[in-house]
């Protein structure tokens, strides 16, 4: 808590810096997305999860530039349909030459530097929605804690490259396991993105500790002419976010690759994702399986125009699981439907 207010006081002391005002007051505009999805899937242990998906947020971002050229803002992500949290995200940020710090509800700087393989249809291979179709389990390359209320900082963009620090405490107004008394949360990573003669590339290394273990994984995408490839690899402690008297079943690694083509307004991808999982929760204990999973997805996005985009996913799975508390399932589905940009 001690870190926190620190932080707190060092973003309000760089904002009031030489006693700058800010001329008008700010003033939020309103944004966000909608996902409206149509699909079917066959799968060996039952029907399909659902026919119809949906995803929407609505966002409202504002920011002003104080008398000393300090940027300071504000982002509130608001849910369309929810069970749980109707507000996704919250926080602050600063911007200057010394880089920008946030603070509030937000992702941590290893999900926002991490680089995955290319993918541009709805149901993708890495942390998509294959769950929400079928019985399976999600690869995640970058397993990051989600949302949580967290300080991060990022430096400036120095020629491509820029790092960032996360820090989430152990409060029980965090999405924590409070059951145990919650973990820190320490997230990092380093990322460097640069165009070389028409060849463009990007690579990134991440990780996080929370409880007693860690994950982290590094990607890389190289773009030349309407290709784009790349692939992406990642590691899960068998007590990285586990409880004091939490039962683990072992280390996952995971990785995708990929590659997508551009031709006017349309794009098209085929990914494919492993992962050989030890923590799969087996139903509502604490225990985890081990197992593992393939998927291929060929995904396609067609922009119809400003902010209407079209797209569409066909993908297969095969997923072995090691524990008798787990069926094995393999399938296939397709799904297509429109984003909303506003």
């Amino acid at each position: 808590m001690k870190k926190i207010l620190f932080a707190s006081s060092a973003l309000v002391a760089v904002a009031v810096a030489g006693n700058a005002q800010a001329s008008e007051k700010i003033q939020l505009e309103v944004g966000g997305y909608m996902e409206q999805w149509a699909g079917f899937a066959d799968q060996d242990i039952g029907e399909r999860k659902n026919a119809f998906q949906s995803d929407t947020e609505v966002h409202f971002k504002g920011k002003t530039t104080l008398d000393n050229g300090i940027e300071v803002g504000a982002v509130i992500e608001l849910e369309g349909e929810t069970s749980d949290d109707q507000i996704d995200e919250q926080y602050l940020f600063v911007n200057g030459g010394f880089g920008q710090f946030k603070l509030g509800k937000d992702d941590s700087a290893a999900d926002s530097l991490g680089i995955t393989a290319p993918s541009v249809g709805p149901v993708g291979v890495n942390d998509g929605d294959l769950t929400n179709w079928v019985d399976a389990y999600l690869i995640d390359t970058v397993p990051s804690s989600g949302d949580q209320k967290r300080v991060t900082y990022f430096t400036p963009n120095f020629g491509g490259f820029q790092a960032g620090v996360s820090y989430a405490d152990d409060s029980g107004s965090n999405n924590n396991d409070t059951a145990t008394g919650g973990d820190n949360i320490v997230s990092a990573g380093a990322s460097y993105q640069a165009d070389f003669d028409g060849i463009s590339f990007g690579v990134s290394a991440v990780g996080e500790n929370q409880g007693e273990g860690n994950w982290y994984g590094v990607g890389a995408n190289v773009g030349f002419g309407n290709f784009t490839v790349g692939s992406s690899w990642g590691h899960i402690e068998d007590d990285y976010a586990q409880g004091k008297n939490s039962k683990t079943a072992g280390d996952t690694d995971a990785y995708d690759v990929g590659v997508s083509y551009a031709m006017d307004a349309a794009k098209v991808s085929l990914t494919y994702g492993y992962a050989e999982y030890g923590n799969r929760k087996v139903g509502s204990t604490s225990a985890t399986s081990t197992g593992e999973v393939s998927t291929v997805d060929l995904g396609l996005a067609y922009t119809l125009g400003a902010g209407v985009t079209w797209k569409s996913s066909i993908f297969w799975f095969d997923d072995e699981a090691d524990s008798a508390s787990i069926a094995d399932n393999d399938g296939y589905g397709a799904v297509t439907g429109l984003v909303l940009n506003f």
